[in-house]
């Protein structure tokens, strides 16, 4: 369960296409019969300056699925996204290494940052997300359950 003050990936990270306003996050919980529990995040506008707003809520799933659709589009910091992909391989070498006895050297020549990039936003933890989306050279906008970018 998050408290208050905690954020969700893409809040902070959006605004409202229609309004300007800010993009807020809420948490939803779905048990089902079987007992399984379901997290849900959905995202809308905070109606902060048109209270009358219609932007309509999305689901976090689907902001995703949309992002990674418009990631040949999106431009990042080249320096900051390879600088962590450097980290993230050698992390990994130290892993093979300490733990699988494996003294494999691993390089990193051509980095496809934008394979990085769609990688965490489908796999990557929250703090992954949020780092990579600060990287962001472009601003993403939330409209009518659809994301759209433009370059800053």
């Amino acid at each position: 369960m998050r408290t208050e003050n905690q954020e969700f990936t893409f809040t902070k990270l959006m605004t409202c296409g229609l309004c300007g306003s800010g993009v807020s996050a809420s948490e939803k919980w779905k048990k089902q019969n079987n007992g399984n529990v379901h997290r849900y995040v959905y995202y809308g506008c905070t109606k902060a300056k048109d209270k009358h707003c219609k932007c309509g809520y999305i689901e976090e799933k689907e902001i995703i699925n949309q992002f990674v659709g418009l990631m040949d589009k999106v431009s990042f910091d080249d320096n900051s996204i390879q600088q962590k992909i450097k980290s993230e391989v050698e992390r990994i070498k130290k892993f093979n290494n300490i733990m699988l006895g494996i003294k494999e050297k691993i390089e990193v020549k051509d980095l496809d940052i934008k394979n990085y990039a769609k990688y965490i936003l489908k796999e990557g933890t929250e703090v992954e997300k949020r780092e990579l989306l600060g990287c962001l050279k472009t601003s993403i906008f939330l409209a009518n359950k659809s994301i759209s970018i433009k370059p800053q």
